[in-house]
């Protein structure tokens, strides 16, 4: 069954969509995997930068939304996410608007740092200003690396049509790997708790 998949008609399909949603959540390793697919040709550069932008701004701004008109009542409830809450709560303290730029590039602070931002009374202009500056950066710099470990694949590896569904399925067990990591550490800090 996986031999007679095309991935490249899939990317092709559907990765601008993967794209866009991906980087509405989180988005690092969609925009590495949307760089790569630029620069093997099956995405345009220009488009995956555009809508990983998009995302990230659309992402940002709703969770600032979400913050600012609910969180006092669902960041306390956001248990295991409570160091994080309290890293971005001291960064909004010492440095309002280089937090609002920083926050998606700190590891674990992307989905609870613009509610935190949000619920600090930040002006949404300054928030909105300063999410669109740091979502294309981050845009930028995501893609950009993708496109570069493209090209230094296919440096080492010559053509790398046969082994794009190895590579796929090795990111994705990666990805499952580190999810699985997370999840037992998590539940292992819990339980010492």
């Amino acid at each position: 069954m996986l031999e007679h998949l095309d991935l490249n008609a899939l990317i092709a399909t559907y990765g601008y969509w993967v794209i866009f949603v991906g980087c509405l959540l989180e988005g690092e390793t969609v925009l590495i995997l949307g760089g790569m697919a630029a620069h093997q040709g099956n995405l345009e550069w220009p488009q995956v930068l555009g809508l990983a932008t998009l995302g990230g701004i659309l992402g940002d701004q709703l969770l600032f939304w979400t913050g600012r008109y609910s969180g006092a009542r669902i960041l306390p409830r956001l248990k295991r996410h409570q160091a994080a809450i309290e890293r971005v709560k001291g960064l909004i303290e010492r440095y309002p608007l280089t937090s609002v730029f920083a926050v998606r590039f700190l590891y674990g602070m992307r989905l609870v740092g613009p509610m935190v931002i949000g619920a600090s009374g930040l002006a949404p202009w300054r928030f909105a200003l300063l999410n669109v500056l740091g979502a294309a950066v981050w845009a930028m710099l995501f893609v950009g690396a993708g496109y570069w470990a493209g090209e230094a694949l296919q440096h080492f590896f010559g053509d790398l049509k046969p082994y794009r569904l190895p590579i796929f399925l090795g990111v994705v067990a990666l990805l499952a790997l580190a999810a699985l990591v997370r999840h037992l550490r998590n539940r292992h800090k819990a339980q010492r708790s």
